[in-house]
Order: C-alpha cells, then structure tokens, then sequence
C-alpha cells in the first residue's frame, strides 16, 4: 500500500521563532480540517529505566509556551514509568493532510491547582471514570469495572461535586525538541526540527533549527 503525498514546501523561511509557536499554526490548521479526526490525539511514548518502551494514544489538553499537557491515573504505566524515568516522545499523526509533529523532551506533574481546575471541566461520567478505574491493573470482567462505576454513581449523584483523586494529575511535557515532518512525492519529505540549547550564563534558552533527510 502506498500513496503519493502532493503538499507544498515547507521551508525554514516558513516557521515560527518558537517551536511552539509553529505547533500552535499546525494544529489550528489541523482543527479546521474537518477530515483529521481528533486532532488533539497523540501518541504518548514513555520508557522504564532500562529501556523497555511502551506507547499509548492520549488527549492533549492545553498546551503553551512551557510544551503540551495531558491528564492521566499517576498509578497506571505511563504514571509509573513516568515516575521513573521522566523522559517521553509525544507524535501527532495527522495522516490526511500529510503532517506529523514529533516531540521529544522532559516531564514533570503540573500543580494540584492546575488539575483541579481541569478536572472541573470534564463531564461527571468521566470524573466518576477517572475513580472507577485503576488504570492499567489486571481487573475480573467489565462487569467488575461497571459494577464499580455504579457505586460511585449513586455516592456522586449528577450535579454534586467529585472531588479530584489523588492519584490522578497532569503532566507536562517541556520540548527539547521538536520535528515538523511535512510529507512529500517520492518520499522526498520536509523534517524540520526545532532543537532547545542553552547559553549565557543567565541560562537563558534558544532554538536552532536543523534539516533532517527523510
């Protein structure tokens, strides 16, 4: 299976001075597409110390000049691999128009505030969900899951509030790098990638940008 990708030139001349900057004109440019579905969909890559990797799709929540943040059970495998090893690469797949953005880079649990406030946004389903399942654990049976979620239910009725667990939160994901790959004809793809280097003694921080063959 193959398709030929007829795009225009993206050149360095084209980008933004902020690598977040540019995410945020692609992803506009993504959201006003009506054949990308979800946009906002990412593939999250995470590693134990070791080495030993695993990869998941997660919804990007906000995201602004500190890199992207996503919400997630502390206690599941990204959580805990997280834990261990901060470190994780981020791709948005945005196959029909023939973009991809790859994010490598450090990451840390944002505030208890910052979740909180988050957490008040979403429906009361997924509140109750986020207490209902011990993300990643090895359960009985489905029924066990919704038996769960029932309990919680009728102690959380719709229009009373649900606290915010404990063991769920946000991370953020601070770029060290991050790669534009627009596709082309012949494979011949565009790959500009935003590189965060520090200098000065203030430590100050810019962005070099590099070429990559496809």
């Amino acid at each position: 299976m193959r398709e030929q990708y007829h795009t225009s030139e993206l050149t360095e001349r084209d980008l933004a001075a902020h690598p977040m900057e540019q995410f945020a004109r692609w992803f506009e440019d993504a959201a006003r597409r009506g054949d990308v579905h979800e946009p906002n969909a990412m593939v999250v890559a995470t590693a134990t110390p070791d080495g030993r990797p695993s990869a998941r799709t997660v919804l990007l929540k906000h995201y602004d000049a500190r890199g992207f943040v996503f919400f997630t059970n502390y206690d599941s495998r990204k959580g805990g691999e997280l834990a261990a090893n901060p470190h994780a690469s981020l791709l948005f797949p945005w196959h029909p128009i023939a973009r991809q953005v790859i994010v490598t880079g450090r990451v840390a649990r944002v505030g208890r505030d910052e979740t909180a406030a988050y957490f008040r946004t979403r429906p009361h389903g997924s509140q109750l969900g986020a207490w209902a399942s011990a993300q990643s654990s090895v359960i009985g049976s489905r029924a066990e899951l919704l038996a769960r979620y029932e309990e919680l239910a009728a102690r959380h009725p719709e229009g009373e509030q649900v606290p915010v667990p404990p063991h769920w939160g946000g991370f953020l994901v601070v770029p060290d790098t991050v790669e534009f790959w627009q596709g082309h004809e012949n494979r011949l793809h565009d790959r500009l990638r935003y590189v965060r280097r520090a200098h000065g003694e203030g430590g100050g921080e810019d962005w070099r940008v590099e070429r990559l063959a496809p």
